[in-house]
């Protein structure tokens, strides 16, 4: 009958250090990963639970978005300065006004101004997923707002939005727009809004406020 080797004291206390210091290691990662989550999720806010449920899984997610940070933070990006804020409020201005005689043509031309925005501001202006990924990284909330806005752009491009649809992206542009180029205080930041007035759709546009 064979016995089982006896371990000797020293070989007890080997092991028993070996699975301590598995276990600190074990500690030590899953505290650097719960950090890294606490951390991105603050970071991206609703974008995370969007990368997340896009990936498939939360450390894929996490690495794709740690990597989107890691690119953005590379790029030089500068606020704008006082001449370019205000040229590009009036530009937002005569977009919004056009938006009375052709919402369709309104959403195109706040989608192109909003690319001169980023343009100017230092983002690469490569497809829009990219510019997405790359406005997320510093602007999560609004980012949001720019894909709804996106996609209402392309079905009106098919001729599938209605008037109420481009409303809501001229809001949804308005929010990012506001926030890249940082409104001034005494500017009315009102919604965009559409009445129907005699069968005539008409746009309440931002006006400033009286001193």
């Amino acid at each position: 009958m064979n016995h089982m080797p006896q371990l000797t004291t020293n070989q007890i206390a080997a092991i028993v250090i070996a699975l301590v210091a598995l276990v600190i290691i074990a500690l030590i990662i899953w505290a650097f990963n719960r950090r890294r989550t606490a951390k991105l999720r603050a970071q991206f806010g609703p974008e995370y639970d969007r990368t997340v449920a896009l990936a498939g899984s939360r450390s894929t997610a996490e690495s794709r978005l740690a990597a989107r940070s890691e690119r953005v933070h590379k790029l030089v990006i500068r606020s704008l300065n006082s001449g370019e804020r205000a040229r590009y409020i009036d530009e937002w201005g005569r977009v919004q006004a056009h938006f009375v005689d052709a919402p369709a043509g309104a959403v195109t031309e706040a989608d192109q101004l909003l690319g001169d925005v980023m343009a100017a501001c230092g983002y690469p202006m490569g497809d829009f997923e990219q510019r997405a990924a790359d406005i997320s990284v510093d602007h999560p909330i609004v980012t949001q707002n720019y894909r709804s806005a996106h996609e209402i752009a392309l079905r009106r491009a098919s001729g599938r939005a209605t008037t109420e649809e481009l409303r809501r992206a001229m809001i949804h542009y308005r929010a990012l727009f506001e926030e890249l180029v940082g409104m001034p205080d005494g500017l009315d930041s009102r919604p965009v809004q559409v009445v129907e007035e005699r069968s005539e759709t008409t746009v309440i546009s931002p006006r400033r406020r009286a001193s």
